[in-house]
């Protein structure tokens, strides 16, 4: 059996199946997208499907410090939906 790639959770900093978390996706361009697939081009980080976590994202503004810019509030709004939509 092929053993699944673990990933970070940024929020909880708890270890996780990839396919269990949201990846979100930094390019170039420095556009933030969420990346479902997880094989869009860019630099990634990973956030559990749990609005706890995203809570703990925003509130510590660790998004901003693994890409080293600022997020726009419309990102986090888009991360709230794509968790709530699940």
């Amino acid at each position: 059996m092929k053993k699944q790639p673990q990933r970070t959770c940024i929020g909880c900093n708890e270890k996780k199946d990839k396919k269990d978390l949201i990846r979100i996706v930094k390019n170039k361009e420095n556009e933030i997208t969420i990346d479902r697939t997880g094989k869009k081009d860019g630099r990634g980080a990973y956030i559990c499907d749990d609005e706890k976590c995203l809570e703990k994202l925003i509130k510590s503004k660790r998004l901003e410090k693994t890409f080293e810019i600022s997020i726009p509030q419309e990102i986090y709004e888009s991360l709230r939906g794509a968790i709530l939509d699940k």
